[in-house]
């Protein structure tokens, strides 16, 4: 199940982009996939180097490597064919690499002058909730135990695929009913008292599955295309009235992702072993349990997410990390399709909060305030409880392993806009 490691994948190789070596989440080791624009011209396929893109179509026209006419080609190619591309595109920009320089500069553009744009729209999105620690402390919050299914199998929601949009898109406070306070059955509708944030970590599929199909836990890993961070807005004032068949308003309004979707390649070094369980939790159920799985499919990348607010003022307040999830990606696409629902190149899934065991691994407002209890600090002074108009939320994630370069995600951000009033 595991990628092999490549050349590709050689810490010693360097890009001649000078920014692609040094701090930068895209090093020659990365090269993630996105959509881009410059001016008015059509949106197309790149790859991120450093602070450059590298043009696709520009190197199809050079006669560089083969046309790659859209997000859904790419998608639908095999991993093989995927992992060739990658190898091509890493000889060409190494030091010392193949190809004629003027060409490839030719190809490159910078990143502050394009337009990035959604990777590819979502076919359908699904959130998981896979996080132990999330489950444990948002049920002490509500005085509720966990419920069985919670560690029985990866717990999920069918989300708004529509609504899915790319990192910098403004989030307008949605408006819906609530009750105030919470628990007091005094509905209101307005603007959302308690907008959140959810930091997550986002799963791109590159093929399907049939209508009735299911897969394995091996196949899945197949299925598994790219990952992207994610940030799953969450109105709870609406959430927790609404609950009776799941979330709705409350986690339909907008779900931000960051721009570039770094393929699971890429992330080969740094696939690590999945979380153990607990004597007081369920074993894996057979349909989901294979022991390459169990050694290897959890993936090493420390996220973190820094809140700042309209005077300028910002603080790191979440710290954790993706391998001390539950569940593993390939155990969710794998309960995705269990009970016959087909999958389709393009599919969104993602983990739900990734929330982990320290106390800065809280990766939400309710549960870093305790539901309020415990306000967060600004260095200017200034309080949160749930966030507020002006506000930006940055979401940013790190793979590391050691004696390999560190990859990244880039940022994964929004800013909080006031609820608009009925056209």
């Amino acid at each position: 199940m595991p990628i092999e490691l490549n050349a590709t994948h050689d810490p010693a190789r360097r890009s001649w982009v000078e920014s692609a070596c040094g701090d930068t989440d895209f090093p020659i080791q990365n090269l993630p996939f996105g959509r881009f624009s410059v001016g008015e011209g059509t949106p197309r396929i790149g790859v991120a180097l450093g602070d450059r893109i590298i043009d696709l179509a520009r190197l199809a026209e050079a006669g560089l490597l083969p046309a790659v006419p859209d997000m859904a080609a790419l998608m639908a190619m095999s991993a093989a064919a995927l992992s060739a591309l990658r190898a091509t595109l890493s000889d060409l920009f190494r030091e010392g690499g193949t190809g004629e320089r003027s060409a490839l500069e030719a190809a490159l553009v910078p990143m502050a002058e394009a337009t990035l744009h959604l990777p590819v729209k979502p076919c359908a999105f699904t959130d998981f909730c896979a996080s132990a620690d999330h489950i444990r402390r948002m049920g002490a919050a509500s005085g509720a135990p966990p419920r069985v299914a919670w560690f029985a199998l990866p717990v999920a929601y069918n989300g708004r695929a529509s609504s899915v949009a790319i990192s910098g898109t403004p989030v307008v406070r949605p408006k819906g009913q609530y009750e105030l306070p919470p628990g007091s059955a005094n509905i209101h509708y307005g603007p959302e008292p308690m907008l959140d944030f959810e930091l997550e970590f986002g799963l791109w599929l590159r093929g399907g599955t049939a209508l009735g199909q299911t897969v394995s836990v091996a196949q899945a890993e197949e299925l598994m295309f790219g990952c992207c961070l994610v940030n799953d807005w969450s109105a709870r004032g609406i959430q927790f009235f609404e609950m009776l068949l799941g979330p709705h308003l409350g986690k339909s309004f907008l779900t931000t992702i960051s721009p570039w979707i770094v393929t699971m390649e890429a992330l080969a070094p740094f696939r690590v072993a999945a979380r153990g369980r607990t004597a007081e939790e369920p074993a894996v159920p057979a349909y989901l349990l294979d022991a390459a799985d169990r050694a290897m499919g959890a993936v090493r990348v420390e996220l973190t997410a820094d809140l700042g607010n309209s005077a300028g003022s910002s603080k790191r307040i979440v710290r954790t990390q993706l391998s001390d999830l539950l569940w593993t990606m390939a155990q969710m696409v794998t309960h995705q399709a269990s009970g016959g629902a087909p999958l389709e190149a393009g599919d969104l899934i993602a983990t739900g909060t990734v929330s982990g065991p320290a106390e800065d691994a809280r990766a939400c407002m309710a549960e870093i305030t305790a539901r309020g209890a415990t306000p967060v600090l600004l260095p200017d002074g200034s309080k949160r409880v749930m966030l507020e108009d002006g506000d930006t939320l940055t979401i940013r994630g790190r793979a590391t392993a050691d004696g390999h370069v560190p990859i990244g995600f880039g940022a994964c951000s929004g800013t909080i806009h006031p609820a608009r009033d009925w056209a």
